[in-house]
C-alpha cells in the first residue's frame, strides 16, 4: 500500500474549500494523482469535509470512472464494441493478456505496470479495433501491434 501524501490532499481540499458539495472534484483530484481511490484518502477526506465514509464510498462506487483499486502504471482499455468486435478485437485482447500476464480475473499485472480494461465504446469506431492507454489512442490493433506496444511500454517504464 503505498503512503498517502497529506500535504497533496490538504491543498486539494483546500483549493475546494473543503467543501462537501465538490467532493467529485476532489476527488478526481486525489484520483488523478494515485491512479486510484486510496481508502485510507476517502477516510481522511470524509473527516475533513464533515461527510460520512459511506455517503463517499456511495459517490466513489456510482460514478464508474472512479477506482476503488490499484491501478497499473498503463491503464490499457481494450474495445469491444461494434466495430472492434467485428475487426477482432478479442484476439487483440487475447495477446494483451499473454503480454502481461493479466486475464479476465486479474486485472493489474504483478510488476504493477498494467491494467486491463475491457470498455463498451472508446468512441473511435473508424480506428477499430483500438486500444487507448492512459490518454492515449493505439488504432488498428492487431495481436501482433499489441505485444509489441505492450514490449515498447515494458522498455519505456
Amino acid at each position: 500500500m503505498e503512503k498517502l501524501d497529506l500535504k497533496f490532499i490538504d491543498s486539494v481540499l483546500e483549493k475546494y474549500g473543503n467543501d462537501k458539495s465538490k467532493i467529485i472534484a476532489i476527488m478526481q483530484d486525489v484520483q488523478e494523482c494515485y491512479r486510484y481511490l486510496p481508502k485510507d484518502a476517502l477516510e481522511y477526506i470524509a473527516k475533513k469535509v464533515g461527510m460520512s465514509e459511506s455517503k463517499l464510498y456511495g459517490v466513489a462506487t456510482f460514478y464508474g470512472n472512479f477506482s476503488l483499486d490499484a491501478k497499473g502504471k498503463y491503464v490499457m482499455k481494450v474495445c469491444r464494441g461494434t466495430a472492434c468486435h467485428v475487426r477482432k478485437s478479442s484476439d487483440v485482447l487475447k495477446a494483451l493478456y499473454d503480454a502481461t500476464g493479466t486475464n479476465e480475473g486479474k486485472q493489474t499485472s504483478d510488476d504493477g505496470l498494467f491494467t486491463l480494461e475491457i470498455v463498451s465504446c472508446l468512441g473511435a469506431c473508424g480506428l477499430s479495433p483500438v486500444v487507448m492507454v492512459n490518454d492515449t489512442v493505439h488504432a488498428a490493433m492487431t495481436p501482433d501491434k499489441a505485444r509489441a506496444l505492450v514490449e515498447d511500454l515494458r522498455k519505456e517504464a
